[in-house]
């Protein structure tokens, strides 16, 4: 188990016409990661970005060391695998509902240079996930329905965060436990708590009347003290 929870700003609360600039903020800020939420309109009802969001990050990523953290809400996320890969992602998560041969997926994402991750909506049960644990470097458990940002936290998803990190804890897996969806300051250390490692935040960290740093710090207090 990673030691401290990590932040992960999710760029789709940023303001588009501000992109590079809000996340370098996020990152100067002291944000690791930031999260990527690539959709399709197919496997989810909305449509944001792909490999040029990623490719356009690049820079910023190599000049300060953030992590770019892609989560894949698509149909056929195979196809674009070399892709992401090519664009500079670091990690790649994929959806157990849109993957038939989940363990060859894993394979080419980590065949592809990235590190793989796993992820299934708020009513897919964790023993989908059971056969590929030990593969992966990243288990995200959906804590709205993916496809919008800005939604409330589904409370029972405290719960299986607890399951999950058992999970992960009985096979001694390093993997991170990432939440996204409806994470807030006020939520975080209870999500930590439960067995998080990565805090996916996006209207949380480029919302509201606060700076895109007060925010990251008010969560980096939470963090610290869960």
């Amino acid at each position: 188990m990673n030691d401290k929870a990590v932040l992960a700003p999710s760029i789709l609360a940023a303001d588009f016409g501000q992109l590079e600039a809000q996340c370098r903020q996020a990152a100067v800020a002291g944000a690791q990661w930031l999260h990527i939420d690539v959709m399709d309109g197919h496997f989810v009802p909305n449509i944001s970005f792909g490999p040029i969001a990623v490719r356009a990050l690049r820079q910023l990523k190599e000049e300060t060391g953030v992590v770019l953290d892609v989560h894949l809400m698509i149909e056929n996320p195979d196809r674009y695998i070399a892709d992401f890969a090519a664009a500079g992602a670091d990690r790649l998560t994929v959806h157990v509902e849109t993957c038939p041969h989940l363990h060859r997926t894993l394979q080419q994402i980590t065949t592809a240079g990235m590190l793989p991750g796993v992820t299934l909506n708020p009513a897919t049960p964790l023993s989908t996930l059971e056969e590929v644990l030990p593969l992966v470097d990243l288990v995200l458990i959906m804590s709205v329905n993916p496809g919008f940002g800005g939604q409330s936290y589904i409370p029972h998803s405290t719960a299986k965060i607890s399951r999950l990190r058992d999970q992960l804890d009985a096979i001694q897996s390093a993997a991170w436990l990432q939440v996204d969806g409806g994470v807030k300051v006020t939520n975080a250390a209870a999500i930590v708590a439960a067995g998080a490692t990565s805090l996916v935040a996006g209207s949380a960290i480029f919302g509201g009347t606060r700076t895109i740093a007060e925010n990251i710090a008010a969560f980096q207090a939470v963090i610290s003290a869960a």
